[in-house]
């Protein structure tokens, strides 16, 4: 028994070792695509696999320190269906990231603006963009301004779409799709999503 025991542990320990040498080979490659698309962001940033990234001409991208883009399944064991993936569509377009974010499978796609706080969470295949992606199309509207305030958490699946500002604290549920903008400190889930209860 004491035997096996350790053995467990041993396995867990080795497991956690390797995953830190991956994210420490792919810092380079990421930091080299960050800086050839001339993105404002810190060293004490950390990956696991390659983000996807474009920044357009003129256009903004801000990422600020201790944030975590997760890429791969390996570490995120509800399931991660692709890499991260940000974006500026237009040359006005500006995405600002705060400190000590984390991101699985993340999308942020920016037309006009997309600002997101401090110590936000965003869960597996998490999708943020402020446009409707098919501008040449009569049937689009115009892209508006998306806010998520600090300590906000999305689930796994949460879509948040244009003109959506979601306030400090509060909890989305997974596969909920953001419509309208929901308060601070409160739990909110559904399709589209609502206010379920606070948090205070």
């Amino acid at each position: 028994m004491q035997y096996q025991f350790k053995i467990k542990y041993y396995a867990h320990y080795c497991y956690e070792i390797i995953n830190r040498l991956i994210i420490t080979y792919y810092y380079l490659p990421n930091f080299i695509k960050l800086s050839w698309w001339g993105i404002n962001f810190s060293s004490r940033i950390k990956f696991d696999g390659l983000i996807k990234i474009r920044r357009l001409p003129e256009s903004k991208i801000e990422i600020g320190n201790g944030c975590y883009f997760s890429n791969k399944s390996r570490l995120n064991l509800i399931g991660i269906n692709h890499e991260c993936v940000i974006s500026t569509q237009t040359r006005e377009a500006i995405i600002t990231i705060g400190n000590n974010c984390g991101f699985s499978g993340t999308v942020i796609g920016a037309f006009k603006s997309i600002n997101i706080g401090n110590n936000v969470r965003c869960g597996a295949n998490t999708l943020i963009t402020d446009g409707d992606w098919h501008l040449d199309d009569p049937r689009t509207s115009v892209s508006k301004e998306i806010v998520i305030k600090d300590n906000v958490w999305l689930g796994v699946n949460v879509i948040v779409l244009k003109g959506v500002t979601i306030g400090e604290n509060t909890l989305i549920g997974a596969n909920s799709v953001v419509t309208k903008s929901i308060p601070a400190n409160v739990i909110a889930a559904g399709n589209p999503c609502v206010v379920i209860r606070n948090l205070i």
